[in-house]
């Protein structure tokens, strides 16, 4: 080995090394937010998919061809702890959103009512609070809209990292997904929601035995 070789890097090569590391690490987050806030998106994963997006833009899986949700876990925006996993057995509405996100705001409304009128009938809704650098950002928010249901705190997107690629993984903000009673995906939203587009989406899902 030469000594050249076996010369340490200098400071400026070492900068440069850091730098495209942190840069790699940061690339799939940076992925997920470059549709941020848009009105929709593509039914993406690629390969060997087991879903079919609808003429309304819908995806859905089969029963028995759902990808099973990742671990959705960790604080909430009002401090609090939250696993999505504890509401098995309850059709799961997993709705991504920003208090910066209009498409969010025109939305949330609808989500809201939504909820209230089928939280009694085994639904739970769970927000997923994304690109808010300040908890009270999306506090504000949930007043304003009048929001009543948890949302997980994500500040940096890794909650949605955590959804295998090919599956009805969340691509845009917002998205909304439904989970069936045994905690799998089966169906997404890449763009804000009506009242009732949302209540297709959960229909089937809660109907299914």
């Amino acid at each position: 080995m030469s000594a050249a070789s076996r010369a340490p890097l200098s400071s400026t090569s070492w900068i440069r090394s850091r730098r495209a590391a942190l840069l790699g690490a940061g690339a799939a987050v940076t992925a997920l937010t470059l549709s941020a806030c848009s009105s929709g998106g593509t039914s993406g994963g690629g390969g060997d998919t087991n879903f079919v997006m609808g003429k309304d833009g819908i995806s859905t899986a089969k029963k028995g061809e759902r990808a099973q949700a990742p671990d959705l876990s960790g604080k909430t925006i009002a401090g609090g702890q939250l696993d999505v996993a504890s509401f098995k057995g309850k059709v799961v509405v997993l709705n991504v959103w920003g208090s910066w996100c209009s498409p969010c705001r025109a939305e949330a409304p609808n989500f809201e009512k939504v909820y209230k009128d089928l939280k009694d009938k085994g639904v739970q809704f769970v927000g997923i609070n994304t690109r808010d650098t300040k908890t009270s950002n999306a506090l504000a928010f949930e007043k304003q809209q009048g929001v009543t249901y948890p949302s997980l705190y994500d500040p940096t997107g890794k909650l949605m990292l955590r959804f295998k690629k090919g599956t009805l993984n969340p691509q845009a903000i917002p998205s909304t997904l439904v989970l069936d009673r045994e905690g799998k995906i089966a169906a997404r939203s890449l763009a804000a929601l009506s009242e009732d587009k949302l209540r297709s989406m959960i229909d089937p899902v809660l109907a299914e035995k």
